[in-house]
């Protein structure tokens, strides 16, 4: 991995402490030669005319910094993805799934990033892709299609690899990766998916039939998703962040995208660490 000579801010704004611990990170960075290059929000928070929007952070930077949660992490994981730039996540509420080091870890992780043991702390996360309409989107975590809150529910035909399997009467359905098998899906009750399987997640949302489960594929396979059901809203959600409203007939193509998301892991916990953090299973 080449050398970080550039480090992108990316800030949920009214995070508690959020600007103490920006300027901790931006001036530690400076001590070390490292510039900073921030986003509007964080260069409005440390009185900056401007900065850069979040959109385009990416492609500036070398190492993506995101202050907040697991949200904030997602609003920008596909466009890392995209520019190859690795994403640390601190937490500056609950420990996150994605924005898993704490701020007294933080400094720490931004260490073994500067000084060449990169590799020992980035965890590659693949995405999933999702075409609709001709447009193409990339998810970090899932692809869901739900009703709206008024909406009876929801008729969706099913196909893996050019195979109809079943149409799913439910309040809708969730494709996840094994990275967002502890978001929305597990919720739903999907299963804990290790990162790296080869895999994704295809959970019903409250189905009719009681007999159809989440069931675990194969990250080769292409997953269809046909909206059947007429006169009802429905939406088109991706990693929870953006969506668009579908319409009858409507189809939804899910496929592991050959892209990974770099991201950066605490130095002092592996995944299971985290899981039994944050499910409580150790208390």
């Amino acid at each position: 991995m080449s050398k970080i000579g550039r480090v992108g801010f990316v800030i949920k704004p009214h995070a508690p402490g959020v600007e103490t611990v920006l300027r901790g990170l931006v001036d530690y960075l400076g001590e070390r030669g490292v510039s900073s290059v921030l986003e509007d929000a964080a260069a409005w928070k440390l009185g900056r005319a401007r900065g850069v929007a979040r959109e385009a952070l990416p492609e500036k930077v070398d190492l993506v910094v995101v202050l907040g949660g697991d949200g904030t992490l997602l609003s920008v994981a596909h466009k890392a993805a995209r520019a190859g730039v690795p994403v640390m996540g601190v937490n500056l509420g609950r420990l996150g799934f994605l924005t898993e080091i704490p701020v007294s870890e933080a400094r720490l992780a931004l260490d073994s990033m500067l000084t060449g043991e990169a590799e020992s702390v980035i965890s590659p996360r693949r995405l999933i892709e999702a075409r609709c309409r001709r447009k193409v989107h990339l998810c970090l975590n899932d692809v869901v299609i739900n009703k709206g809150a008024l909406s009876r529910m929801v008729q969706i035909a099913i196909r893996i690899d050019g195979k109809e399997i079943a149409v799913l009467k439910a309040d809708g359905v969730i494709v996840s990766t094994p990275t967002g098998s502890t978001a929305y899906s597990l919720a739903a009750g999907g299963p804990i998916v290790q990162p790296r399987v080869p895999a994704v997640v295809l959970s019903p949302i409250c189905p009719h039939t009681l007999t159809f489960r989440p069931m675990v594929i194969s990250a080769d396979s292409t997953i269809g998703l046909k909206l059947i059901t007429d006169g009802e809203e429905v939406y088109l959600t991706l990693d929870g962040q953006r969506g668009a409203h579908i319409k009858k007939n409507d189809e939804v193509e899910v496929r592991s995208s050959p892209l990974e998301l770099k991201l950066v892991s605490s130095p002092k916990r592996n995944y299971f660490d985290l899981v039994k953090e944050k499910l409580g299973w150790a208390e």
